[in-house]
């Protein structure tokens, strides 16, 4: 069932209950893939959805209008999940046109190798559909090179493409509607694992947002913003993640192969407790990465932890540093940790990462075989000390390379 936004603005989008897995990372509340239908003078459809929910997005559209009224697509993205069905509206809209950046539409070809009717838009371009007026603003690497919003002016309502959604399934169609604290848990969750990589884009995407007086912020996933505290929540919350702003907390991230890993895993986490910083902890043979991802861009210290393997990692510890890599947090205190047997090398495996992305690095911490009480209890001594220090004294591997960033 379609869903009225304002009058004569519906949600006609899908929701995708069985989404478990989005761009890599895990989806456990499924995902909303969400299309905009404004009815005026000229009937506009902004943006659809993945290719397997055209016939849904087709049914939720015939309910208010017959799809071969549609006069103008808007695709504020081109990217399958939000182009996708886009052939199955034009099949049925034959007068329709499709309004979309350069890059949109150059996109748009190679995905679908269709010819169509297009208006190519630039930031600040208005369209006229009738007793309305859309704003156009490029948004470029917010999450793709494409990425544009959409804005009525009249209503109020900033369509948001990629910016501040999240992935839930969902039939409630506002955040208001929901508890925020899930709501916020998926937002950051989304900005971790999509959007983290791009702040600076996000800097000059919120500049615009800025200057527009939204009453609703509607994204392509996720549920509506449209409360005055819960637009100014995600608002700040995007500043504070695209500044590298993150909490007084920890998180620790490990595997093990025999316990002694583990053990100092939670050495760590002792020391966290009598210094009242909280933590989250997490296996990497049993916790996704991507789960690891949001808890690990809102907290300060970042603990990384293996035994040696073949010289090198354990395969989960070594495949969420090169994940974690991709993203390029910043201003953040690192400290690897680990077991070896007769080669001491994870630790230096772990700080090189924590040098290219220019964190502070405490000093490392590795125990041969199975560390005993004392070592452990040795362990949280040094972590409570390192942390209390003055945190000038772990300056990064490469300060002049670290200023450019």
């Amino acid at each position: 069932m379609s869903v009225q936004l304002k009058e004569g603005i519906y949600w006609v989008g899908a929701i995708d209950w069985k989404l478990r897995n989005f761009h890599g990372f895990i989806t456990p509340r499924g995902g909303t893939y969400n299309a905009y239908l404004i009815i005026d003078e000229k009937v506009t459809l902004i943006d659809s959805t993945k290719p397997e929910f055209g016939p849904e997005l087709l049914r939720r559209i015939r309910e208010i209008i017959d799809p071969s009224e549609i006069d103008y697509v808007i695709c504020n993205h081109a990217e399958i999940d939000h182009s996708g069905s886009i052939p199955s509206v034009m099949a049925v809209a034959p007068k329709a046109k499709i309004i979309t950046s350069t890059k949109g539409k150059a996109i748009l070809e190679r995905h679908h190798k269709q010819t169509w009717e297009y208006e190519l838009v630039r930031t600040n371009d208005e369209l006229s559909i009738g007793k309305r007026t859309l704003k156009f603003a490029t948004i470029p690497m917010v999450h793709w090179p494409d990425s544009m919003v959409t804005y009525a002016i009249e209503d109020k309502i900033l369509f948001s493409n990629d910016a501040f959604g999240q992935q839930i399934a969902t039939w409630e169609r506002f955040a208001d509607e929901m508890s925020m604290d899930i709501v916020m848990e998926e937002n950051q969750r989304y900005y971790a694992n999509i959007v983290m990589p791009f702040a600076n884009p996000v800097k000059n995407a919120l500049k615009l947002v800025g200057g527009l007086e939204c009453e609703m912020i509607a994204p392509a996933h996720g549920v509506i913003f449209r409360t005055p505290e819960h637009i100014a929540a995600v608002l700040e919350s995007y500043r504070k993640w695209s500044n590298h702003e993150a909490d007084n907390r920890a998180v620790i991230v490990y595997d093990t192969m025999w316990q002694s890993t583990t053990k100092m895993a939670e050495a760590i986490q002792a020391a966290c407790e009598q210094l009242n910083i909280s933590y989250t902890i997490h296996n990497l043979s049993e916790d996704n990465l991507s789960l690891v991802t949001h808890e690990m861009m809102v907290s300060k210290y970042v603990f990384v932890g293996s035994p040696v393997l073949n010289n090198g990692l354990m395969p989960q510890v070594a495949a969420f540093l090169h994940y974690m890599k991709g993203f390029a947090p910043k201003k953040k205190v690192g400290m690897a940790f680990g077991s070896y047997g007769w080669s001491a090398q994870s630790a230096k495996i772990i700080n090189s990462t924590f040098e290219k992305l220019c964190w502070d690095i405490l000093p490392s911490i590795e125990i041969d075989y199975f560390p005993d009480t004392e070592e452990l209890e040795a362990m949280t001594a040094t972590v409570i000390k390192n942390l209390q220090a003055d945190p000038e004294q772990f300056a990064h591997a490469n300060p002049g390379e670290c200023e450019l960033l």
